[in-house]
């Protein structure tokens, strides 16, 4: 599903009833008709113990990188059940333990083994995450462990996936109707049948084997490769599901897991009707952003009422139609840019100030938040591609434009801001060549792992907080911590000490709460004059999602 980057394990770092279900038959479980076989299994076995011989060769990391953090590269099977077949490379990161206590430096710190970290996605890269070891909420978790990073399949320079060319890709300025005519669908319709066309032509026959399930089993390779008998993992957003996927493929490899803001594990939901009921959660956070910049009229003069907010965002779009700022930033721009204060509640004061600033006639601040980035658009470009490839693969997806024009046209009345947008960046699941999978029953039994922590906050968007309760009653033994009525993506390691007591004392010390406990919210973020820059954002330590 439509996930962004998460602070999360980055410390500061993609409804109704509404959605048919899917055509095609039931989720399996493994080695049933249609799930992932034995041919699979053994296959991960064979790849595990490969990897467990030839262990990791660490060398220097491409790029500028801190002193201390270094780079390997483990093999894994294109497909698992050719353990012999082709292969690709993973990029892996790490940095080692720092094994001394943040409060007495003289105090030396059992080393625990490595955590893996998973940013989500699909698409995202976590080859920074052994940075966030220099984060104050962090130095605990990194003294106690080596802290690893990777980039999955298909994200670069993991055997990178391409659907277009990177120069092709920011198509700005764009349009974004919220209640699209008839000839703008057919525009749109032809644009996702290109693309798929373009997953299939640049990628080549192996683009069936970048999905969940391979991302699950590429995790146990990269566990055997550390030389880890178990693994401790933490994993956020579309990470969350590559965790719940490797809890029930391998329960007895796990150590402790965290998931962090959790998406929904429920069959049915695996990937259609997920992005339905995350574009009508997005609505819900659109309107706290709203609420929030009423309060604040004094200092953004976007009007004293949510409705009011409104209208200047709607007055700033049509201008944008009309005369798009920079030659760059229209309708489309500027609905992503806004989209992101749906993600992050600090990014509320400077999306306020850019969208004032604009309305006043300085269109700086605007441009300098939405215009895409010609240095970025090869990163841009394989997120996009890997997260069409996984979501596509993953599941069953209605094949007949007039499914998904029903549905959405339906949600777009009540839920119009993120509708039409999230329909159109998965419409090439509509027209995808490689063959489909069953999406798996995620469930564990009682003691077939240790317990699971789960985080998630209460007003969640991208994933919302419906799934992270699915998801606790799956998986056997889980506690389920909440941020109660805060909506940012990612709680784990930000600015909630409560919620990083939880995530501290489970990971170095293995204690869990019971099976629900709740935190208060943390505090709004401060407005800041339409003049200034915001909240800074770090995007240094930020993975990406599509």
């Amino acid at each position: 599903m439509r996930a962004a980057a998460l602070y999360s394990a980055a410390g500061s770092l993609l409804l109704t009833g509404l959605a048919v279900t899917p055509a095609a038959g039931t989720p399996g479980t493994p080695g049933s008709p249609g799930a992932p076989g034995a041919a699979e299994l053994r296959g991960t076995a064979v790849a595990a113990a490969r990897a467990h011989e030839a262990g990791l060769d660490f060398g220097a990391c491409p790029g500028e990188t801190p002193a201390g953090m270094r780079c390997a590269t483990v093999r894994v099977p294109l497909d698992y059940a050719r353990p012999s077949g082709k292969h690709i490379e993973l990029t892996v990161s790490r940095m080692p333990a720092t094994q001394r206590d943040p409060a007495n430096s003289k105090r030396k710190v059992p080393r625990q083994g490595a955590l893996v970290y998973n940013p989500g996605g699909p698409g995202a890269s976590s080859l920074n995450f052994p940075m966030i070891g220099v984060v104050p909420e962090w130095r605990r978790i990194a003294s106690a462990y080596d802290l690893v990073g990777y980039a999955p399949r298909g994200v670069a320079p993991s055997a990178p996936l391409s659907c277009e060319k990177p120069e092709e890709f920011f198509k700005a300025p764009s349009l974004a109707p919220v209640h699209p005519t008839e000839a703008y669908k057919r525009e749109r319709i032809a644009r996702a049948k290109a693309y798929a066309r373009g997953c299939a032509e640049r990628s080549g026959s192996g683009l069936e084997f970048y999905n969940s399930l391979n991302n699950a089993r590429d995790l146990d390779v990269l566990r055997a490769a550390l030389g880890e008998s178990r693994l401790t993992f933490v994993g956020a957003s579309y990470g969350t599901y590559v965790g719940a996927l490797y809890a029930t493929l391998f329960p007895g490899h796990v150590r402790r897991m965290v998931l962090d803001s959790a998406v929904d594990p429920d069959p049915a939901k695996v990937w259609y009707r997920a992005n339905l009921e995350q574009s009508a959660a997005f609505e819900d956070r659109w309107a706290d952003f709203r609420t929030w910049v009423a309060r604040h009229d004094d200092a953004y003069g976007l009007g004293a009422t949510p409705a009011a907010v409104q209208r200047s965002y709607d007055t700033a779009s049509d201008r944008l139609e009309a005369d798009p700022a920079d030659g760059r930033v229209g309708p489309g721009q500027l609905q992503n840019t806004f989209l992101m204060a749906g993600y992050y509640d600090d990014y509320w004061p400077s999306r306020a100030a850019a969208l004032a600033a604009y309305l006043k006639g300085d269109a700086k601040p605007l441009v300098r938040l939405a215009a895409p980035s010609p240095e970025t658009a090869a990163e841009a470009e394989n997120g996009s591609a890997v997260y069409a490839a996984v979501e596509c693969n993953d599941a069953p997806w209605p094949t007949d434009f007039r499914v998904w024009d029903r549905d959405n046209t339906r949600l777009a009345r009540t839920a119009p801001f993120e509708t039409w947008d999230n329909a159109w960046m998965n419409l090439p699941c509509a027209y995808w060549s490689a063959p489909r999978q069953r999406p798996l029953d995620v469930r564990t039994g009682p003691g077939e792992t240790p317990p699971v922590l789960i985080l998630a906050a209460e007003r969640d968007a991208a994933t919302p907080y419906d799934g992270a309760l699915e998801l606790n009653r799956r998986l056997s033994g889980s506690t389920l911590v909440t941020e109660r009525d805060a909506g940012t993506h990612g709680i784990g390691g930000g600015p909630n000490a409560c919620v990083n007591a939880h995530l501290d004392a489970y990971l170095l010390e293995g204690r869990l709460p019971g099976r629900r406990a709740a935190c208060a919210p943390r505090p709004e973020p401060r407005p800041t004059e339409p003049a200034g820059r915001g909240t800074p954002e770090r995007d240094a330590l930020r993975g990406k999602g599509a």
